[in-house]
């Protein structure tokens, strides 16, 4: 799609839609009409999942609220307030992470942040540090990772299952909290990057007692693998997203009394934790988005985040869209 710039005005706005499974494409949509307690954001850089995207993607997905065609993904955006309403606290100008939007009428946002303007309430925004930038759009799997082991009593992970962007940020956030973690990557390339931990051939790891185990591979037959690794009392964290059914032999689980607990979605007080730690420089966002494209090259940059190997993070850069 061409991008008509004389037509981008408030009430619309240019956006990724998934029309059906393996079919993407940029369309212009209708803005809902903003109230007092709202924001109009332009976005400045949005990220891609490799994660849930895919599985919207390829038509994967499972049954999931607010799941239907056509729909707008994304919930890892960056963007700029050129509107608010005035029941909100937020100034023009402000720089604000946005984790999506539903604001296109009859196009779903599942989960909305891939457009060139979004309406949302103030109440889902937060403020971020110019000086983040195009990193700000990290700060959701940032606080996945931080999610998985916030609570007072769980303990940061011994092995990490995953050397993608979750993995190092899981990774760092656990050698921030002091703890030294393994890391599995079966990917060659994807083993290089590690700092104050250890990344490693699962093939090459003897070791079988580990406390704690997280997953991040979304992997679904993973588990019998990771309860033979598995010390007795051990708890298996499941922070992936899986789309088929898991399952596991229940003889070395019960030997070994091992607890499983997935962890889902996280919380804004996790998000706005993140965001401190980056901010205040105890947790690095370096080296993580390795690639960028232009939203007109949309549906070229959405296969290559999803299969090229060396893509860590691809972002969308809109700011030639406004």
């Amino acid at each position: 799609m061409k991008l008509n710039q004389g037509t981008l005005m408030s009430e619309h706005a240019v956006a990724v839609v998934v029309e059906r499974p393996m079919q993407l494409h940029l369309r212009e949509l209708p803005l809902a009409t903003p109230t007092d307690n709202d924001l109009v954001v332009e976005t400045c850089w949005s990220g891609i999942s490799t994660g849930t995207e895919k599985l919207l993607y390829s038509g994967r997905m499972p049954i999931f609220p607010g799941m239907g065609y056509p729909l707008v993904p994304g919930y890892e955006s960056v963007g700029r307030v050129v509107q608010a309403g005035k029941s909100t606290n937020y100034a023009i100008g402000e720089m604000v992470f946005v984790p999506g939007a539903a604001c296109y009428g009859e196009v779903r946002g599942l989960f909305g942040g891939a457009a060139s303007r979004v309406v949302i309430p103030a109440l889902r925004a937060l403020r971020i540090s110019e000086s983040l930038g195009e990193r700000g759009t990290l700060l959701a799997l940032g606080a996945t990772a931080y999610h998985a082991f916030s609570a007072a009593t769980t303990t940061q992970p011994e092995l990490i299952v995953g050397h993608g962007v979750l993995g190092r940020m899981m990774a760092r956030i656990a050698v921030e909290s002091g703890s030294k973690p393994v890391v599995w990557e079966t990917n060659p390339a994807r083993r290089e990057g590690a700092v104050g931990y250890s990344v490693v051939d699962p093939e090459e790891d003897t070791r079988s007692n580990y406390r704690c185990i997280c997953d991040v591979s979304g992997d679904p037959l993973i588990l019998d693998q990771l309860i033979a690794r598995a010390a007795p009392n051990a708890e298996i964290v499941l922070a992936g997203f899986y789309d088929e059914p898991m399952s596991f032999s229940f003889p070395p689980a019960f030997m070994r009394e091992v607890r499983i607990r997935v962890a889902a979605q996280w919380k804004p007080a996790e998000l706005i934790a993140v965001r401190d730690l980056v901010e205040c420089g105890r947790l690095s966002l370096e080296g993580l988005i390795t690639h960028r494209s232009n939203p007109a090259q949309a549906e070229e940059a959405y296969r290559t985040a999803f299969n090229d190997p060396s893509c860590l993070k691809m972002i969308l850069d809109w700011r030639q869209t406004q």
